[in-house]
């Protein structure tokens, strides 16, 4: 189900509540950080993208896999998480907004999480109106429609039911699964990436037609580009790695000039 967000700030073409918002700053979209302690490098830039970069927007947006994997928001016991959350809270008690949607890897990001990070969570997919565009958000894996067996998967693991069984298993079992999964799926990407896997155009149709947007902006595939598609522009967020190979992220700034995106510092 599309839902629609009244975000609090003027740009965003909504009247908002609490303080005068910086009406002429852009909002700032980022995806698929996949953060852990194993990618310092990574971890350093998102740093400087917080305590730096982000420091000029009204708003951040972070579309999904933030972390690596999340478990439950007993991960928050653990000094590096703890510390990646209360770096994200001074992005609030700056007056900048942040907004997070929940991904592949994260979609177990829960209430204590948001409150922690200072955070306003986000529904997938979600339209909203910014600088006089309306523009659909997503994480972009719902839009992978020929990946049936994933699909399948995905509306396993959003079920509520299922997540509060998981959640009741002892952390140790949790984090082995996750770990599992993730040495499964870091397998697979020595493989070459497959058609299947990216999105498909029925499913980006199907999102313009419901959110009757404009532009569609997601991560999810670790294909950045800016496509013209029969209903409008889609930008694909890059994934972020500067740990191993050739380095890669950025974000995508939407502003009254329009989108553009734009290398790392």
């Amino acid at each position: 189900m599309l839902q629609e967000k009244a975000l609090r700030h003027a740009a965003a073409g909504v009247p908002g509540e609490g303080k005068r918002p910086h009406a002429a700053r852009p909002f700032f979209f980022i995806s698929d950080l996949h953060l852990s302690e194993a990618i310092p490098r990574t971890v350093a830039a998102f740093e400087h993208f917080i305590n730096v970069t982000a420091d000029q927007a009204d708003s951040v947006f972070i579309l999904g896999d933030l972390f690596e994997y999340w478990i439950g928001d007993d991960m928050l016991a653990d000094p590096f998480f703890a510390r990646m959350t209360a770096l994200m809270h001074t992005l609030s008690e700056r007056g900048i907004a942040l907004y997070i949607m929940h991904g592949n890897r994260d979609f177990l990001l829960g209430k204590r999480f948001m409150k922690a990070a200072g955070a306003i969570w986000l529904p997938d997919p979600i339209a909203i109106t910014a600088f006089g565009t309306r523009i659909a958000l997503a994480h972009g894996d719902a839009l992978c429609t020929d990946d049936r067996g994933y699909q399948f998967f995905r509306r396993f693991a959003r079920n509520r039911l299922a997540q509060l069984l998981f959640l009741a298993w002892p952390f140790r079992w949790r984090r082995r699964l996750a770990e599992r999964m993730r040495n499964k799926s870091e397998a697979g990407r020595e493989r070459p990436a497959l058609p299947k896997y990216d999105v498909t155009a029925k499913g980006v149709a199907a999102l313009f037609r419901r959110a009757r947007a404009n532009a569609i902006i997601h991560g999810h595939t670790h294909r950045p580009a800016r496509h013209q598609e029969p209903g409008g522009t889609r930008w694909v967020l890059p994934d972020w790695e500067l740990d191993h190979g050739k380095p890669r992220g950025g974000y995508l700034r939407v502003d009254a000039e329009g989108f553009r995106m734009l290398p790392l510092d």
